[in-house]
């Protein structure tokens, strides 16, 4: 099966066939998480071309395309004690190995308390392509790896389509390294006071990939990396090319969204057109 052929299968697998391709330019908008009396937001800034042929066809029905991983057995875990911050200028100087210590047996905030094990992040560590997720859940938890459940699957999915894979050329790492719960053990989105603590970690992976496009999976990660107001809609961060400390960042939909909003995987597909056409950009200049 040629490459094309391949792209073509996991673009049907994801629920995007038939492949289109790009005319002129068009501002992407979105509304999933605004009010539904907000004003549309307008986009004047987008900087690349993303127009749909024809409408997307997506599929009616992704649960059954998705087998939930199995926990492994977990030995018991010990009391931690809360320690002392460590400095922001200390966790900048460190390498590879230093870094994934320190995470490992990090207790900077409240999340260290429930943890199986912490979240490092996994991939090539010179990735051009860095996409950022909002934290583990429960299979991320136990495994100790990034998207390894069904959001993972489809995340995988989505490579394939770009003319990628996971572990090649990528890097895939969450704004929190340990898995946020509610009061009823389900798994919710990181409080402010957990990004920030963790936010030192992520900054110095980035600073050592350097990659050349930032992807946000959703909300959570892009208003942390982008500092933004946490009231701000995905659909005021689509379309447009962002920065992080000079680097682009794309904003898309994070992939456990998608499963349960499977029509915005167009948009999703739009926003990877959007980061790939920003990529070729950067690397030709």
């Amino acid at each position: 099966m040629s490459d094309q052929n391949r792209r073509v299968a996991f673009l049907n697998e994801m629920g995007l066939g038939p492949v289109w391709s790009r005319r002129g330019a068009a501002t992407l908008l979105e509304q999933d998480d605004a009010p539904a009396d907000a004003p549309v937001p307008v986009i004047s800034s987008v900087t690349a071309s993303a127009p749909v042929e024809k409408e997307l066809r997506v599929a009616e029905n992704t649960s059954s395309a998705w087998a939930d991983v199995a926990p492994a057995k977990i030995a018991a875990i010990s009391p931690v004690v809360t320690k002392p911050t460590i400095p922001v200028t200390e966790v900048a100087q460190m390498d590879w190995e230093q870094l994934k210590s320190v995470v490992s047996t990090c207790t900077q905030c409240d999340l260290c308390k429930s943890r199986t094990q912490t979240v490092f992040g996994v991939g090539d560590q010179k990735a051009r392509w860095l996409f950022v997720g909002e934290g583990p859940g429960r299979n991320e938890d136990f495994q100790g790896l990034p998207f390894v459940g069904p959001a993972g699957k489809l995340l995988d999915n989505m490579f394939v389509a770009m003319g990628m894979k996971r572990g090649e050329n990528t890097y895939i790492a969450n704004i929190v390294k340990c898995r946020p719960t509610d009061s009823n053990k389900r798994d919710r989105p990181p409080a402010g006071e957990e990004s920030r603590s963790c936010m030192p970690y992520l900054e110095r992976q980035i600073a050592l990939i350097n990659p050349t496009v930032i992807v946000a999976l959703g909300k959570t990660a892009a208003l942390s990396l982008l500092k933004l107001d946490p009231a701000t809609p995905v659909s005021k961060l689509r379309g447009t090319v962002h920065r992080y400390a000079g680097l682009p960042v794309i904003v898309t939909y994070h992939p456990a969204y998608l499963l349960r909003s499977p029509a915005d995987k167009g948009k999703a597909w739009a926003d990877l057109c959007l980061a790939m056409q920003t990529y070729t950009g950067s690397a030709d200049a």
